[in-house]
């Protein structure tokens, strides 16, 4: 149980640092919200490593300490928004599909834009934002690819370690 606890500790330490990070590169796209979704690399890693439940635990709890820590509530609205679809499809994806590592983080990466879309349009009360979305669609499915290629790697090495007792 302890070596449970200090796992997920661990990965949502690194994810949380990772969100930091992100934060910190200066990114100038004409699209507001774009972000290559590095905390994401965690979350993949831990769906195929330690399961559905730690990975969904990982993603929540980054979210929501990211949210109160760099960010706003309605920030991290967004963020919810977004990470609770994409990890939905992901699990869908890892589970019902041939989809490697890579295709689960590319479909990761396109609904979690899709799900923070979705929130604006409800918040702001207009579908004309959803104009945006084939710009989300080509970042998502870029950031997405990255991140899912760097999974791969991550995932090959760590499960063996990861597996045990977890």
């Amino acid at each position: 149980m302890s070596k449970k606890v200090a796992v997920y500790g661990m990965l949502v330490a690194l994810a949380f640092l990772l969100s930091y990070v992100e934060t910190l590169i200066p990114f100038s796209f004409a699209i507001q919200g774009i972000k290559l979704g590095l905390a994401n690399l965690v979350v993949i890693t831990a769906l195929y490593c330690v399961g559905e439940r730690g990975a969904f635990a990982v993603s929540m709890v980054r979210i929501v300490l990211t949210g109160l820590t760099f960010t706003s509530l309605s920030v991290m609205l967004y963020s919810l928004g977004g990470g609770l679809l994409s990890f939905f499809c992901m699990v869908l994806a890892k589970r019902f599909t041939s989809f490697g590592i890579t295709g689960v983080s590319v479909l990761g990466g396109v609904t979690h834009n899709l799900g923070q879309l979705l929130v604006a349009v409800f918040v702001v009360h207009t579908g004309s934002l959803l104009y945006y979305f084939p710009a989300l669609l080509a970042a998502g499915t870029v950031a997405g690819a990255l991140i899912g290629l760097l999974g791969r790697m991550v995932t090959e090495r760590l499960r063996p370690f990861l597996q045990q007792g977890v």
